[in-house]
């Protein structure tokens, strides 16, 4: 079952396979060819828009979907290559991400030095600044068109919990929020297998649900997808954030020159990781998909702040 713990959006299988009616005439690959036409059994009849074939479900409103695309790991990291690949598939994808890793940079803006824009090719685009830079410019004047939906990954790693203050993935989709769009962080959990395609997957279904029954514009969906074949994901969870224990000490070593430098220690394990959590899900081989907002007021204690504050 792919019923959520918080509500009923989740409740239908994302995982389910989409049959033909009339036998097909040929078949390659997830595709196949009938007297209905063109069909992908995994997104659905695919319809011809120039020379391109795009799926029922991107053509909305007569216009193809658009979706702006970046992440923390860098532009040539093999997580964004697959997610843009795989939204490829539904919409209009353009790519503004960081030139190098800028894991950890959380909602950082560069101020103090001028950022550059290069391009790759048609769509694709990295920028000298952190994640949150590049969905700024995006969406501040660079692009000429405004997405539909911006979506930050695939992380090469997990952002759980307390993971999301210093998330540069989970920041890049929370700019998209800050700028009036739809927004979605998808991590991959585990370094071993580097299942990515199955976390590009997982996005692509959730993009096509939201065109389907979209959400307020002012959830941000934190998705963190265990790291195995799609066919083994157990289903799809609505969650809350749990809670990592302190994190471990600082790395103390030296340089080649006998300097004496630091790296920052792990992240500490899962401390409130019960079930209903972040934690759990993953645990269990689901993915989990948890709703977050930008208001960090802590409004059920503001009442006990103003009787201390007149004492």
């Amino acid at each position: 079952s792919c019923r959520g713990a918080g509500g009923d959006w989740l409740s239908s299988s994302l995982f389910g396979k989409v049959g033909l009616r009339n036998a097909p005439l040929w078949r390659a690959g997830n595709f196949e060819y009938s007297e209905r036409g063109l069909h992908n059994q995994q997104t659905g009849p695919l319809v011809r828009i120039g020379l391109v074939f795009r799926t029922e479900k991107s053509v909305r409103h007569g216009r193809i979907v658009k979706i702006l695309v970046s992440n923390d790991d860098g532009y040539l990291a093999t997580g964004i290559t697959l997610l843009a690949d795989a939204l490829a598939e539904i919409a209009e994808v353009v790519v503004v991400a960081p030139d190098r890793n800028y894991s950890g940079a959380s909602n950082s803006l560069t101020l103090d030095a001028p950022l550059r824009i290069h391009e790759v090719r048609d769509g694709r685009y990295f920028v000298n600044g952190t994640p949150s830079d590049c969905v700024h410019l995006a969406l501040s004047g660079f692009l000429d068109f405004e997405p539909d939906i911006v979506v930050s990954g695939v992380n090469h790693g997990a952002n759980l919990g307390d993971d999301v203050i210093y998330s540069g993935t989970v920041a890049a989709a929370m700019e998209g929020r800050f700028l009036g769009f739809p927004a979605i962080a998808v991590s991959l959990v585990g370094h071993r297998r580097g299942q990515f395609d199955s976390a590009a997957t997982v996005a692509r279904d959730l993009v096509q649900r939201l065109q389907e029954d979209p959400l307020p514009n002012d959830v941000i969906l934190n998705v963190n997808v265990p790291d195995r074949p799609y066919e083994e994901l157990t289903g799809v969870q609505a969650t809350r954030l749990g809670f990592r224990h302190r994190s471990e000490p600082l790395i103390k070593t030296k340089d080649p020159r006998d300097r004496t430098i630091y790296w920052i220690g792990p992240a500490g394990p899962g401390q409130d990781a019960g079930p209903g959590t972040d934690f759990a899900a993953i645990e269990q081989g689901a993915v989990s998909v948890t709703p977050l907002k930008v208001d960090l007021t802590w409004h059920e204690v503001m009442p006990q702040i103003g009787d201390w504050l007149s004492k």
